[in-house]
């Protein structure tokens, strides 16, 4: 099934990777926490640019506008959706996002989502397919969230989002009040997934029901990162023509890489291959949109919380295609004298 790419030496490495190619790049947060239980995820697009992502992101050469965060204040009524808590506040929220991410897509930047809990990719990837229809969806996180309000055990929104998108699961989905503005736009087909570890048995069934490509960490592990990125891409932009969005949960890194999240789970991926996956895919040239979610100031330590947000920022510099080699000065060939 898998491919081992043949090897090059170093000086053709170094041409290939190392281009310098940074991201126009529009930020926008989504400080919202309703589609889990645990409090503090709303914090984090205002804890991630207090830790310098946004200004690490100029400094690195890459053309910022930071949009903001979505406003929206929570409403204290229960949703009428069976089985999804604070539905009303999910829907409300996503619609808003969804028009500004489209905004920040159609203006021509990569648009960068700080979330918030993962529930707000229902609005970020509908706002991307809007804009740009032709895209597939790389999804990373240590769980599927691919649960419909029919087969989800906890109710919590933010472990069904995938499943708004599909539209082959449009006829598993009941009937939502005030989700009018929302419809299924992505096949199937051109979603996988990377860094499972954590997946209920009726996502596993859709999983497989559907034929979706699903690398857990096993296969990362067996194949390599670069490898695993490699063939996702394959199988969901076979031509490679489609604009790629990468939503990535915090919670697929180790919890030794980012103990800050509502839902780690041990034997994820390291920062080192968190960043080459994001890397790889800025090198495509098709890099559309890339959401940050489920950084949560408020758990773990101060320690635990500099470790995460420390994990965030250089995620994000990759997704702008940061090489970590280092650059020489623009326009400058010759060394200093003294």
């Amino acid at each position: 099934m898998f491919k081992r790419r043949p090897f090059v030496n170093v000086q053709q490495w170094f041409s290939i990777f190392s281009s310098r190619n940074y991201s126009k790049i529009g930020v926008i947060g989504a400080p919202f926490d309703k589609g889990q239980r645990k409090e503090g995820a709303a914090l984090g697009p205002s804890s991630l640019r207090q830790s310098g992502l946004v200004t690490h992101l100029q400094s690195i050469g890459c053309d910022v506008r930071d949009f903001g965060d979505i406003e929206y204040q929570p409403t204290q009524e229960e949703g009428t959706v069976k089985n999804v808590r604070n539905m009303k506040d999910v829907i409300a929220f996503n619609e808003k996002l969804s028009q500004k991410v489209s905004q920040i897509i159609k203006d021509g930047r990569m648009c960068l989502t700080l979330g918030g809990d993962h529930s707000i990719s229902v609005g970020t990837v509908h706002g991307h397919l809007k804009a740009q229809p032709e895209t597939s969806l790389l999804w990373v996180d240590a769980h599927a969230d691919i649960n419909t309000p029919v087969t989800s055990n906890s109710g919590n929104a933010h472990g069904m989002p995938l499943s708004f998108h599909i539209k082959e699961l449009t006829e598993y989905q009941p009937e939502i009040p005030g989700f009018e503005w929302h419809s299924p736009m992505i096949s199937a087909r051109n979603i996988a997934f990377i860094g499972l570890r954590d997946v209920e048995p009726y996502e596993r069934l859709i999983i497989e029901k559907l034929g979706m490509c699903a690398l857990s960490m096993e296969e990362v592990h067996g194949i390599g990162i670069k490898e695993a990125v490699k063939y996702a891409l394959s199988r969901i932009d076979p031509r490679n023509q489609r604009h790629i969005h990468v939503s990535f949960d915090i919670d697929a890194l180790d919890p030794l890489e980012a103990p800050s999240t509502g839902t780690p789970v041990r034997g994820g991926l390291t920062l080192r291959e968190g960043t080459e996956l994001l890397r790889s895919v800025h090198r495509t040239g098709r890099l559309s949109a890339v959401d940050i979610v489920e950084v949560n100031p408020l758990l773990g330590s101060a320690s635990d919380l500099k470790i995460t947000l420390d994990a965030a920022r250089h995620l994000a510099a990759a997704a702008a295609g940061y090489y970590p080699g280092g650059w020489a000065p623009k326009g400058i060939t010759d060394i200093p004298q003294s």
